[in-house]
Parts: structure tokens; C-alpha cells; sequence
């Protein structure tokens, strides 16, 4: 059983800030002459303060009788927990609220490219959650000029994009680095054989990813074949050219295992439809970058680079 006050005498009180992180720092400390130490206060503030705080929730915390070394009643193993909880909070809040006064955007908006690896995406965003643990980052993929439109839009502060898009008077732009894009087709397709012939790949179906923004409404991008299907998700576009229902460009790093397995072929056409396909970060030019955006433009021109 906890270890009550009598409740007819007393009402249950807020304990402070101050006397969680007393009762905190005796616990961590296994003393109250430890915690004195710590905090830089006096043993008979320490004393005081956790009277208080019992006296707040009306509980004993500590059973102190028999030994010089305090140690939690059971009541104080239950309330440990959400005063732990409680600190770290108040923390975290701290924490924020001196980013803010120091220029660190409170939250980012982020959309990459549907091309872009995504092994290096992980790296990046790993190493962003520990460099900055106070932002909160929102991450969006997308393709051609829907990248675009988000900032536009201004559902995001930056942007890592393709060469499509690059162009747009509303945005600066710096390129990070490249990816490879080459055409594919299952084993077995009309296109894999030796020797293909120039005008060949229009007599066949090409996948073509599709853009789900207007932006580039009108325009196409390497596409040869008048027979295609519009795709809005690379992904399934990624599962058709394996089945063998069509031929199109992919990046390479996205099909290289199965390049290396032989679910895919690498296509040699007379039209060498593939492409270097440039990688730029890009951002409004009514915006001013804080330090956790332009940290991600250079991590992500580190990782592109190595």
C-alpha cells in the first residue's frame, strides 16, 4: 500500500517545477546531500523542498528512517515516471524556445523528388534528427512539377528537384549533385534483343511517370513512344516494367539489384533516351534559409557526392 497524508487534513496541492527537479536529482543521486552538490544549494533547501512536495501530493516519498541513504517508498517509485516525464517536457520546451531566439526554424517543410535515392534520404534525415531535435520536419515525395508546387504553394521551405523544374522564375536553385537514369525493360521484351533498330522503341509501350501537378502540362520528357501509360507513382511504374507490360526510363540506383538479378535489362537504343539527371536544391526567393535548412542542402550535396 502507498504510503498516505491524511487526506481530511490536507488538499492536494501543484508541486512546482522546481520541486520535481529536486526530487529528480536526490533520486539520480542517491542522497540529498548528492542533489545539494548538484543543484548548488544547501542540504536544508534540498530537505526542504522534497517536504514540500510531499506535502503537495500528499505522499511520502522517501523512507528515511534507518539508513543515511534515502530511499523511495513505493508511492515514490509511482510518481518517479511523470516527473521524469514532466522534466523532460519542460526541456524539450526550453530547448525550442532557445532555437527560436537563435534563428532555428521551429518546423520544416521538405519535398524531394521521387528520383531521388532513398538510402540517401535515410542517412541525411537520420543525421537531421540528431543535429536538430527541436524541429519538426514534414516530408513529402514527389514528382516533376509537383515538386515545384509545393513551393510555390508554400507547403515547404525546400525542395530537392529535378532539372524540369529548375527553370522556375519563382525559385533560386543550387545544384547538389546527379542521378542516373537509364531505360529499362523485363528479360524477354522485343527491346532487350541485340541491334535495335532506329524508330523501334515507338512501336512499344512505354511507361512514362506522369506529373500530378499543371506546371509542366503540355511538355514531355523523353518520351518516344506514342503508345504510353501515365503513371503518378514511380513505385508502380517500378512493378509494371518488371511484370513486362512496357518499357521506360528508371534511376538506376532504384533497379540496380534487379539489373543484377536479371528481373530487369538495361536497354541499348539507338535513341539513348536515358539521362544525367541533375539534382537541385531549390527554395522562394522571398525566403531567407535558417541554419537547419541549410544544413540539409549541404548534407544532402555531401552524401550525393560520396
Amino acid at each position: 500500500m502507498f504510503e498516505l497524508f491524511e487526506h481530511s487534513k490536507m488538499r492536494l496541492g501543484d508541486p512546482s517545477l522546481d520541486q520535481l527537479r529536486i526530487f529528480l536529482s536526490v533520486v539520480e543521486e542517491g542522497s540529498f546531500g548528492g542533489a545539494a552538490r548538484r543543484m548548488g544549494r544547501a542540504v536544508s533547501a534540498i530537505s526542504y523542498g522534497i517536504a514540500q512536495l510531499e506535502a503537495q501530493l500528499a505522499i511520502r516519498l522517501f523512507d528515511r528512517e534507518g539508513s543515511r541513504k534515502p530511499v523511495l517508498t513505493e508511492a515514490g517509485e509511482g510518481v518517479l515516471t511523470e516527473a521524469r516525464a514532466v522534466a523532460d517536457r519542460v526541456d524539450a520546451l526550453l530547448a525550442k524556445t532557445h532555437s527560436l531566439h537563435a534563428g532555428l526554424e521551429s518546423n520544416l517543410g521538405l519535398v524531394l523528388d521521387v528520383m531521388f535515392p532513398g538510402d540517401v534520404t535515410a542517412r541525411v534525415l537520420r543525421r537531421f534528427r540528431e543535429q536538430f531535435p527541436t524541429v519538426a520536419l514534414r516530408l513529402r515525395i514527389e514528382g516533376l512539377g509537383a515538386v515545384a508546387a509545393c513551393l510555390i504553394d508554400e507547403d515547404a521551405q525546400l525542395a530537392i528537384g529535378g532539372p524540369i523544374i529548375g527553370q522556375d522564375p519563382e525559385l533560386e536553385r543550387q545544384a547538389i549533385g546527379s542521378v542516373d537514369l537509364i531505360p529499362v525493360a523485363a528479360p524477354g521484351h522485343p527491346l532487350s534483343l541485340p541491334g535495335i533498330a532506329p524508330g523501334e522503341s515507338r512501336k512499344h509501350l512505354q511507361l512514362v511517370l506522369s506529373d500530378r501537378s499543371t506546371r509542366t502540362q503540355g511538355r514531355e520528357f523523353s518520351v518516344l513512344s506514342p503508345h504510353s501509360w501515365r503513371l503518378g507513382d514511380l513505385g508502380a511504374k517500378h512493378v509494371l516494367l518488371k511484370e513486362g507490360l512496357g518499357w521506360g526510363n528508371m534511376p538506376l540506383e532504384m533497379v540496380a539489384s534487379d539489373l543484377k538479378d536479371g528481373r530487369l535489362v538495361a536497354l541499348d537504343l539507338p535513341e539513348k533516351p536515358g539521362d544525367n539527371y541533375t539534382l537541385y536544391a531549390l527554395w522562394r526567393r522571398d525566403t531567407q534559409l535558417g541554419p537547419a535548412t541549410s544544413w540539409l542542402i549541404d548534407a544532402f550535396r555531401e552524401e550525393l557526392r560520396d
